[in-house]
């Protein structure tokens, strides 16, 4: 992400305008361009076809416009990858009132980051090549922090708690829609998909049990063909992160 730093931000002039620190372009030949529509146009096709398919040529296609037109607004694709993150986002929630604790405010600010990821399944697609720095990036990055306030945790534990916690979110979210879309793709239900596996699974392991004991008793309890709930499964390790979090949290106390 190229550097401009006209405000004194080390920032790129499109993320600078983001911020309001510097004033937009005027109107040019075209008029209506503006760096809001060049995003929304951005984001409106990863969502339809994926972020791959987004790059300022096929951007400038649907805006019915020149490519270098583009150039006044944003200078790279990578800023405007950025940007279209930031809108895709959005401002984060305020936090309610009765979640109180550290443990209480992480569980809330995952929960909601991955209600994110869920509804614009394309951001986990998205290449991460810098840490946040546009406007609702770092409100979310703050909302975080924030719910350590009460923990004897210094600024750096607290960043990489940040992070852990940030990307088993990710990483969640991105498994799930691998998985979602495969089933798509063969027009079946998670339930059916399981069952199939579980058959697969006995048939071939059911020759020789004593390779696989532990395989062969997780079959007979028959959890294999009872596949959990997205959510349940995302609960499940979520506490587990936690639960390591907590840890720490109680080494400082």
């Amino acid at each position: 992400m190229a550097a401009d730093g006209g405000a004194g931000t080390g920032l790129p002039a499109s993320l600078e305008m983001a911020w309001g620190l510097r004033e937009r372009p005027a109107k040019g030949p075209r008029p209506g361009l503006t760096l809001d529509r060049i995003v929304a146009t951005g984001v409106a096709v990863a969502a339809a076809e994926g972020i791959g398919a987004v790059s300022m040529g096929r951007v400038a296609k649907e805006l019915g416009v020149s490519t270098m037109s583009l150039y006044r607004y944003v200078s790279a694709k990578d800023e405007l990858y950025v940007l279209m993150q930031d809108a895709a986002t959005g401002e984060p929630p305020r936090r309610p009132d009765g979640v109180v604790g550290w443990r209480a405010g992480l569980e809330w600010w995952a929960r909601e980051q991955r209600r994110v990821f869920q509804r614009n399944l394309w951001l986990v697609r998205m290449p991460v090549s810098s840490p946040p720095a546009a406007p609702h990036g770092l409100e979310w990055m703050e909302r975080g922090l924030a719910a350590m306030a009460g923990t004897e945790l210094d600024g750096g534990q607290r960043i990489s708690v940040l992070m852990l916690v940030g990307g088993y979110v990710r990483s969640e979210v991105s498994l799930m829609a691998d998985l979602d879309a495969a089933m798509r793709a063969e027009g079946l239900s998670p339930q059916e998909v399981m069952r199939r596996y579980a058959r697969t699974v006995d048939a071939l392991t059911s020759a020789a049990p004593e390779r696989f004991p532990a395989l062969r008793g997780v079959l007979e309890e028959g959890v294999l063909e009872g596949a959990d709930a997205e959510d349940a499964e995302f609960e499940f390790g979520l506490a587990r992160v936690l639960d390591g979090v907590a840890v720490l949290v109680g080494a400082y106390a």
